[in-house]
């Protein structure tokens, strides 16, 4: 019993040691959370199912530990993602608000393109893909809130 309640214990501090990214899809609650958090929001436009730098940019920075922990203290994280494949559909009022969000941030329609926002959505700086570490892009994304 107590070797079941010890491996029990165990498991549970491992899960909850996990570094757990949040992405927020919407932009309110995003800046509702930068608000009473007191971060910026990183909002990343990118095509998950097509875009290859998008791709990227996901495998070598957003999905690393690195980052993660990083950004769990320090960001907000926005995504607006345009994906083209059925299976990969968003839902019509999730599609609805990313169009919104391109039209106030990203009228180029670049992908990637990461938008750094104050808490009232005001720009502090934009960049994109680059072949780089976690930790240098955290670098630059700090110059922009700095």
């Amino acid at each position: 019993m107590k070797k079941n309640i010890f491996t029990l214990l165990v498991l549970l501090l491992t899960i909850s040691g996990v570094t757990a990214q949040e992405w927020h899809t919407d932009f309110a609650k995003a800046k509702k959370t930068a608000t009473e958090e007191n971060k910026p929001i990183i909002l990343v436009f990118q095509g998950s199912d097509w875009c290859a730098p998008c791709i990227k940019l996901d495998r070598e920075i957003w999905s690393t530990e690195a980052f993660k922990k990083y950004a769990t203290k320090n960001y907000v994280m926005l995504q607006a993602d345009f994906p083209r494949k059925k299976k990969n559909a968003l839902s019509e009022s999730q599609t609805a608000a990313n169009a919104k969000l391109a039209e106030a941030y990203n009228k180029n329609g670049i992908f990637p393109f990461v938008v750094i926002l104050d808490a009232n959505g005001k720009v502090l700086g934009e960049t994109s893909y680059k072949k780089t570490t976690p930790e240098a892009y955290i670098e630059e994304l700090n110059t922009f809130t700095k």
